[in-house]
């Protein structure tokens, strides 16, 4: 016996990942659907070797229904994700609208999984932000050894993570860089994206942090130690999927960097290629398409205490996005449903 999901945006970038994710790892379904708008309806969607036409969201009655994973962002979200729930089917979102509610858990099944118990006041799990997704994968088994005191990440994020729109941004930039008559002005970022980076990552907040820098400090939060200090810088480059993250710990506790690669290659999520040679490390290139977060340039930093430095590599719509979300669904159905 295995579960009724749905799949809601299902033809966007994320929904589409989901799909292919949930056929990838064999997830026990009985019945999916893929759920969308109304103007998306009939669009053809990949499952395994299926073809799912989508249905209209707006008339899709969730009563019956296991799970829904939605990528939709937060205003459509705060729509229908509380009518699923309503109807007794678990909502596991992927937009950064329930992910500081007390009364909804925040997951990264390899860092978190207790938490998924409380999903039953409200009937949903929030999705982290992709960027500490894949952060609190390398930060979590660290600090179970060490304890972290603080954090000071910056982030290199490619444009996937801003949708299709800034993929063709990015692309026909580019190209029109090359051809005379063909340029393109930004319109998805504020400066040009092709060949620059921009250190402006969502909008910015009376302190000068912009908003994904904020997430990040307030999720590692939630999802970590309340105790963590983190402080982010958020930048957009120009490379299509894979994020990137330098990432500088200060412990509690004295930590070299052979100990903490030995507790990285042991744990969950996580893959290390640091090699300290030519190419012994992992670009976001070589990331796209695998579930891993890969780990690379682990040493010390002797301008500190107890301080190491550490490169964090992942595929922003897999672990970032879709795969968390498909192992939230796993999760919540091996602890708590249990059909199959």
């Amino acid at each position: 016996m295995g579960y009724r999901i749905a799949v809601v945006g299902a033809t966007g970038n994320v929904g589409r990942e989901m799909l292919n994710i949930l056929a990838e790892r064999e997830f026990p379904v009985d019945e999916i659907v893929a759920l969308a708008s109304r103007k998306s309806q009939g669009t053809e969607c990949s499952f395994g070797d299926k073809t799912l036409k989508t249905e209209d969201l707006d008339r899709f009655d969730f009563t019956g229904w296991d799970m829904a994973l939605f990528a939709i962002g937060s205003e459509a979200t705060k729509k229908y994700a509380p009518i699923a729930a309503k109807a007794g089917c678990v909502v596991i979102d992927n937009s950064s609208l329930y992910r500081y509610d007390p009364d909804i858990p925040l997951i990264v099944p390899e860092v978190n999984p207790d938490a998924i118990e409380g999903y039953a006041k409200k009937n949903i799990i929030a999705n982290p932000n992709c960027s500490t997704a894949q952060m609190v994968v390398a930060l979590k088994p660290l600090h179970d050894r060490a304890t972290v005191k603080r954090v000071v990440v910056s982030t290199y994020q490619s444009v996937s993570g801003s949708g299709k729109e800034a993929i063709d941004e990015l692309w026909n930039q580019t190209k029109g860089l090359y051809v005379p008559g063909q340029e393109v002005e930004p319109s998805v970022y504020p400066k040009q994206i092709a060949f620059n980076v921009i250190p402006h990552i969502d909008v910015f907040m009376e302190d000068g942090t912009t908003k994904e820098e904020w997430k990040m400090v307030a999720e590692t939060k939630k999802i970590v130690d309340p105790k963590i200090k983190v402080t982010a810088t958020c930048v957009r480059v120009p490379v299509f999927v894979g994020h990137s993250e330098a990432v500088n710990l200060e412990f509690e506790e004295p930590l070299d960097a052979d100990e903490a690669r030995e507790i990285l290659r042991e744990s969950p999520g996580i893959l290390v290629v640091d090699k300290r040679e030519d190419g012994g490390y992992v670009t976001p290139v070589e990331c796209v398409g695998d579930f891993a977060t890969f780990v690379s340039r682990i040493r010390e930093d002797a301008t500190i205490e107890n301080g190491l430095n550490m490169w964090v590599v992942s595929d922003n719509l897999r672990k970032g996005a879709a795969l968390n979300a498909v192992q939230i669904a796993e999760l919540l159905g091996r602890r708590i449903l249990k059909k199959g």
